[in-house]
């Protein structure tokens, strides 16, 4: 006689099921209210920090180095998060 199945268990508990749709939601909203910038992040920022530009929100890319000259320089800016559905 074969064994019962075993009840599925959820691999994300439902509170982290909200907070990743928190975050998702957060996300979204910032990509949708700002400027994608792509790889030109850096210098944009730097532009909009030494008002070389109009401020407004910006987003891109940054390589590790880039964004530890722009926190040298006092530039604040903070990572979007990226949940792990997100990467597959």
């Amino acid at each position: 006689m074969p064994a019962p199945a075993a009840e599925p268990v959820a691999m994300v508990s439902p509170v982290e099921q909200e907070l990743r749709a928190k975050i998702r939601e957060l996300r979204e909203h910032l990509v949708r209210n700002a400027d994608h910038v792509g790889d030109r992040f850096a210098e944009e920022a730097r532009k909009i920090h030494y008002g070389e530009t109009e401020h407004r929100s910006i987003f891109g890319q940054a390589t590790p180095d880039e964004a530890r000259e722009l926190a040298d320089e006092g530039i604040e800016f903070h990572a979007l998060p990226v949940l792990p559905d997100d990467r597959n």
